[in-house]
């Protein structure tokens, strides 16, 4: 919300940068959070239950591969100088077996994780941007656009691709572990504590290395979220930079803040990068150990070489689950967090429902009413103070007043963007709150100050208003409203892509769109929101022109600053500080000599 002129977003225009490269922040309630992303994934049960049986079947291949390694030395008689060539064959066939199944297995999981955590991609996504729009204006009012987006996009990737590989590989590497336990102390106690010797310093590397790197990975986003933002105001506001020359200040503050993005991604990288070495150090450490502590049972104990080279392989593979499970508590921790901000959205208020004996206006009239309505974004501060005031069907109103007085606070309020917090509005002699919204705002047609374009064709964007109008109707609308002629001059004439982001219309040539889409709705209020300040003298005219048709059996309000837009109104209402202070024609304000001849009086000065 702009705080400063107390007007709602809407009718302001939509903006704010993407916070796309935010850190994750740690989740408050994690373990509700779990539940909760739990109950999504439960959604899928057959699915969740065939995936964790596939894993469980890898990891007992996993877990059964050494061993049958070890089966198949034992083959090989030394002492008697001979080969079990019948056994080697059936074994190396099994492994062969096994492997061929363990691939099969750990593709077929995988390929279900994924088509699971999609479907949940898909179902959250939908139900948040389903979410947004039941959301009230106050949500986007005190929010950053791009904070929201980012939950929309970013969040939500992190939950279905983090959550998705983590559970698969949580479960395999903790069954993975527990099943080579068992079988290790059931083949050699003694070996087995050799290799739980890693244990402790997998854990003492993997703290020290995650601890040292999170903070420069932190580092690194924030910088990159910096560098993204100063992107974006740069191509944004490019203009505004070549005019005033500022290109070098602004090429030095992109250079700092690069730096400190290349220098904190760097020691990230350097970081991280020391945890496989380290890790593959460790191993040898513990291979090396198996090797020598079997040898010599081996030797002494008539240990079977089979079970040595069992425990080899299983030490080997030990270490990956463990460093699989420290290295996921970081990325598990940031995928909860982004969880939490998703569902935080979607566990907001939603707009008041319709009440139940709300009534549908078939045919309005226009009459407008406002009883001793007070409101106040914040509940502290005033905006508007008891205004009353009544409009007969097809009066033209006019809203005067400094910046920030609480003019477009008004419409917002008769629109029903916000509920009065005291007294009542009324249409046609209807509570504003006893009609259904959707009757209400067909109502309605709205020029906004700040015009919003959407991506598509000019014929689809004044379209955007009546879906239902034939191309005849959107070119007619287009005449009126003094579009017609700029249009046709266009490459593709009505065909002519454009969108909210570029700048290959002109602001005057947008509004006259947005007018056009106004006169295509057709509806018995019309509500102008300085709708023609971005255009020239001689268009204002013929706008004008077009208005007065346009008004004629319409209820109309006019919110503007120019004399020559609002001094042929029925009646202008003067506010100041949220007050309704003067009401009257131009010549009665006039001959009050107030606040209304004061404004005309400084107007007209600064014209001569």
């Amino acid at each position: 919300m702009d705080r400063q002129n107390n007007q709602p977003s809407l009718f302001r225009g939509m903006g704010g940068s993407p916070a796309r490269f935010t850190p994750s922040a740690k989740p408050r309630d994690a373990k509700r959070t779990m539940l909760r992303i739990g109950a999504m994934y439960m959604r899928y049960g057959k699915s969740i239950f065939f995936a964790s049986a596939l894993t469980a079947i890898s990891a007992g291949i996993a877990v059964a591969v050494p061993y049958f390694i070890g089966k198949t030395f034992d083959a090989f008689d030394v002492s008697a100088v001979r080969v079990d060539f019948t056994a080697l064959y059936w074994l190396l066939a099994l492994l062969v077996a096994l492997y061929a199944a363990n691939w099969a297995v750990t593709t077929a999981g995988s390929v279900l994780m994924l088509k699971v955590s999609q479907r949940i991609v898909l179902g959250l996504r939908s139900a948040f941007f389903e979410k947004l729009q039941r959301l009230p204006l106050k949500f986007f009012d005190t929010r950053p656009h791009g904070d929201t987006m980012s939950r929309l996009t970013n969040d939500v990737d992190n939950i279905s691709v983090t959550i998705a590989q983590t559970t698969t590989q949580l479960v395999s590497s903790a069954l993975t572990l527990g099943g080579s336990l068992i079988v290790m102390l059931r083949l050699s106690p003694l070996l087995t504590l050799a290799v739980l010797a890693s244990v402790p310093l997998f854990t003492l590397l993997t703290r020290t290395i995650a601890s040292r790197s999170r903070r420069f990975f932190i580092a690194q986003q924030k910088s990159l979220g910096t560098l993204s933002g100063i992107v974006e105001e740069n191509i944004t506001g490019l203009k505004m930079v070549k005019a005033f020359g500022r290109q070098g200040e602004v090429m030095e503050r992109f250079q700092q803040v690069n730096e400190a993005l290349a220098d904190n991604s760097t020691k990230a990288q350097v970081w991280s990068g020391f945890l496989m070495p380290l890790m593959n150090v460790i191993n040898n450490l513990v291979f090396a150990l198996v090797a020598v502590v079997g040898g010599v049972l081996s030797v002494r104990q008539g240990l079977a070489v089979g079970v040595v080279v069992s425990f080899l392989s299983y030490s080997k593979q030990f270490g990956m689950p463990l460093n699989a499970v420290a290295g996921m508590f970081s990325t598990i921790q940031a995928a909860l967090a982004g969880a939490e901000r998703v569902l935080e959205v979607l566990d907001e208020a939603e707009e008041a429902p319709d009440a139940e004996n709300a009534v549908a206006i078939d045919v309005p009239e226009g009459r407008v009413t406002f009883e001793h309505v007070s409101f106040s974004y914040d509940k502290k501060k005033p905006v508007l103070t008891d205004i009353c005031f009544d409009v007969r069907p097809g009066e033209t109103i006019a809203l005067v007043g400094e910046t920030g007085a609480g003019k477009t606070t008004v419409v917002a309020l008769l629109t029903r963007a916000y509920d009065a917090d005291a007294g009542r509005i009324l249409i046609d002699g209807i509570p504003v709150t006893d009609i259904r919204r959707a009757s209400l705002r067909d109502c309605f047609s709205v020029v906004l100050q700040d015009t919003c374009l959407f991506t598509g064709t000019i014929l689809d964007n004044i379209r955007y208003s009546k879906p239902d109008a034939t191309d005849a109707q959107v070119i007619a609308a287009a005449k009126l409203a003094r579009a017609h002629g700029f249009i046709e001059k266009l490459p593709d004439g009505y065909r002519t892509m454009v969108s909210g982001t570029t700048d290959n219309l002109s602001e005057g040539q947008r509004q006259l769109l947005a007018i056009a889409r106004a006169v295509l709705c057709d509806a018995p209020i019309l509500i102008l929101d300085e709708a023609t300040s971005s255009v020239d003298t001689k268009t204002e005219k013929d706008i004008q022109r077009a208005m007065l048709e346009l008004m004629q059996n319409r209820t109309s309000f006019l919110i503007a600053h120019r004399l020559s837009t609002i001094r042929d109104a029925d009646r202008i209402l003067v506010i100041s500080d949220g007050r309704l202070l003067e009401c009257g024609n131009h010549e009665e304000l006039l001959r009050q000599r107030g606040l209304y001849y004061r404004m005309v009086e400084s107007q007209l000065g600064l014209s001569g």
